[in-house]
């Protein structure tokens, strides 16, 4: 049984989003210590809703795998337990609330944030069956 395994369990129904971020993090750095679990992977991608959340997926698993690539180990693989316990099973460290970043809907950077491109209009508007103004007659004549 893997770290991972004994760390998390396979035998999950649904995962928020929190969750499959943790996840997908950790399945990083198990891949870079040398356990890939390619297809517990594929099934917290197959849980997120939207192509936007299967990218932040990625992304955390990229990490997991940079950050465990990053930390300084001997090349004989002995730290192993030590990068999993720092990096997955580590402290939780205490965040000062003058380092959030404040743009956004979430937060976020506005570079990095959702783009509201693709969001659709209230239910009630009725604005997107309007004419144009320049296709409307002026009252004034």
């Amino acid at each position: 049984m893997s770290r991972y395994e004994r760390t998390y369990g396979t035998s999950w129904e649904t995962l928020d989003d929190e969750e499959a971020m943790e996840r997908a993090y950790a399945l990083g750095v198990a891949a870079t210590l040398g356990t890939y679990h390619p297809d517990e992977l594929d099934a917290i991608r197959d849980e997120m809703g939207s192509a936007y959340q299967r990218s932040v997926i990625d992304l955390a698993f990229d990490e997991g795998k940079t950050e465990a690539r990053n930390l300084e180990r001997p090349e004989d693989n002995s730290q192993n337990d030590g990068v999993w316990s720092s990096l997955v099973e580590g402290e939780l460290r205490d965040v000062d609330t003058d380092d959030i970043p404040t743009g956004g809907r979430q937060g976020l950077p506005e570079a990095v944030d959702r783009a509201d491109l693709l969001d659709r209009p209230d239910f009630d508007s009725t604005e997107a069956v309007n004419l144009p103004e320049f296709l409307q007659k002026d009252s004034d004549e």
